[in-house]
């Protein structure tokens, strides 16, 4: 039995009830984590004010039939390192000039001061500014944007956090199949910085190792209809492209995810790290697109799916 008691996670990109960060939040405490949530600072009021609401309480139902709880929420922009890092025009935006220490290493800082040391981190962070552009019409600006705040901030988060981190700890990121095949419409340098994250998943695996016991893997996820994939534009399209050519016939859940990352996390796979979990209902080892008209005279590839 999966059991998570005891344990502490900071989850950092959690901003409503709809993405990963959420379904894997909720995951680990079913499995009796303790939730630490970094939330981007600019949502932070309208996060707390939904939470309050009661917007999210359908969501927060777990099995046992209690709420999803957090121990804290700390506001965070992964963009940036230290607060010396931070633009004064950022500073000065009226989204931050409420807030203060929401640097990767002020909200390490602050974790270790409330709770002391933690056991699990996971990276649910991902943004584009020119997600919508072909990769040749994206600008530089945009295509470091993506990188500093999709890939390297697993690094830097990684490189905080670890020191308070326990030995046997885990580190979770979440990753797609563009890092490594073409997806038209998946742009501004988010492909790349996918590619990035899954290279700096093996090579932090070694580092952080030998250096503090942790495991680090990631899981790369199939097409779900988050607030975020709809950012994208075309998440219904590759949803459809998904049913119509994975193995298994059906939507895919956040509860899926989320079950995957408590197993990646848990002591059940203390021996895995440096890893890449698909979690797509199959979709990345086809080779072929079934639905293909230049496929449909062979009836093998209109086969419907057994319902027993």
């Amino acid at each position: 039995m999966l059991d998570l008691r005891g344990k502490k996670a900071f989850i950092a990109g959690i901003g409503d009830d709809q993405g990963f960060g959420w379904a894997i939040a909720k995951a680990l405490a079913e499995a009796g984590a303790e939730i630490l949530i970094g939330t981007w600072a600019p949502i932070v009021k309208i996060f707390k004010t939904s939470w309050a609401n009661g917007k999210f309480d359908e969501s927060r139902k777990m099995t046992n039939g209690k709420m999803m709880e957090y121990l804290k929420l700390y506001p965070m922009d992964a963009m940036y390192d230290t607060m010396a890092d931070v633009p004064e025009e950022v500073k000065a935006n009226k989204r931050y000039a409420e807030l203060s220490h929401y640097a990767i290493s002020d909200v390490a800082r602050l974790v270790h001061e409330d709770f002391g040391q933690i056991d699990i981190l996971v990276h649910s962070l991902a943004n584009a500014p020119e997600v919508t552009k072909n990769l040749l019409d994206t600008s530089r600006q945009g295509y470091l944007a993506a990188m500093s705040s999709s890939a390297y901030s697993l690094i830097s988060l990684l490189s905080h956090f670890g020191p308070i981190m326990k030995p046997h700890s885990s580190v979770l990121s979440l990753t797609y199949i563009a890092s490594e095949r073409a997806c038209p419409g998946y742009g501004g340098g988010m492909s790349s910085a996918k590619a990035a994250l899954e290279s700096d998943t093996r090579t932090l695996a070694w580092e952080a190792g030998r250096k503090w016991n942790i495991r680090v893997n990631a899981i790369s996820a199939g097409a779900y209809r988050s607030r975020a994939a709809r950012a994208i534009g075309m998440i219904d399209d590759m949803i459809a492209y998904s049913k119509a050519n994975a193995p298994l016939v059906k939507d895919l859940h956040g509860e899926e995810i989320g079950n995957a990352a408590a197993f990646l996390v848990s002591p059940l796979a203390s021996g895995i790290t440096g890893q890449v979990l698909f979690v797509d209902n199959g979709l990345h080892a086809m080779a072929l697109a079934v639905d293909s008209h230049a496929l449909q005279k062979n009836p093998i590839y209109t086969q419907t799916p057994a319902t027993a």
